[in-house]
């Protein structure tokens, strides 16, 4: 997969044209389009493969739309804040925390009790290879547990645990004192890492996601947030690259 670039007047196929919009990844995006929800120049078009250029008017769901300059932020998440571009409920979506004009997304999901590293942003293509099961792109958190760890704890959950939707695949785990443990999984499933706990008859008091793949969180207070730099973004576009071509 190529890298996209920020250029507007080249011709691209409609899939990848939304994608670099920032309105979905390029699989997502063919879906969105074989459901009739993109025109092109006032015609709905279905077919993700059309090409497109410059001076043509592409609309999504009635709005117009045209490719951005791509950006990828880190957030330091804080508490019920929720990883979603929007939220029909009280709590803030994090899309609300970064300052930004570009129509941002979240890379992954950290759930609301959770805090910590995140990753937004409107390259569709980037975010569908950083989040693919296949490309198992690893993750580690920082996890205080409410009793102390033991040796077969630390040996279950580096060797998979089995949960409701199957066994864990192994994890590196590292007991770094009485109540608290450094975890990296290469797994997405929802809510894993308490899950893991619990598995092990323990449960998690504080979970903090300290790495997301070769991105760190530093030194970024809870609510902070960078913008990456552009060798910052191709050095992550040449991870995601390597990871793929191991899968």
């Amino acid at each position: 997969m190529d890298q996209p670039d920020s250029t507007t007047d080249r011709t691209m196929r409609l899939a990848r044209y939304l994608a670099h919009s920032g309105v979905a990844s390029r699989r997502a995006a063919e879906g969105l389009i074989r459901a009739g929800r993109v025109q092109v120049d006032g015609e709905v078009v279905t077919d993700p493969a059309t090409a497109v250029g410059k001076g043509q008017e592409v609309k999504f769901d009635g709005g117009a739309i045209s490719p951005e300059e791509r950006e990828v932020w880190v957030l330091n998440k804080p508490r019920d804040v929720v990883s979603t571009a929007s939220e029909p409920g009280s709590r803030r979506p994090v899309t609300d925390l970064i300052d930004s004009p570009r129509r941002l997304y979240p890379v992954g999901r950290l759930d609301a009790d959770s805090t910590g590293l995140i990753l937004l942003t409107n390259d569709g293509d980037l975010a569908n290879l950083l989040t693919h099961p296949r490309y198992e792109v690893p993750k580690t958190y920082r996890v205080v547990l409410r009793r102390p760890v033991t040796d077969d704890d630390v040996s279950r959950l580096a060797g998979g645990v089995e949960l409701e939707d199957g066994p864990t695949a192994p994890a590196q785990v590292e007991r770094t004192s009485e109540f608290e443990l450094l975890i990296t999984i290469h797994e997405g499933r929802n809510r894993q890492v308490r899950r893991m706990a619990e598995a092990v008859g323990n449960q998690v008091d504080s979970l903090r996601r300290l790495r997301f793949g070769p991105l760190e969180l530093g030194d970024l207070d809870l609510g902070e947030s960078r913008k990456l730099t552009t060798r910052e973004i191709d050095s992550l576009w040449e991870y995601a690259r390597e990871m793929e071509k191991r899968s």
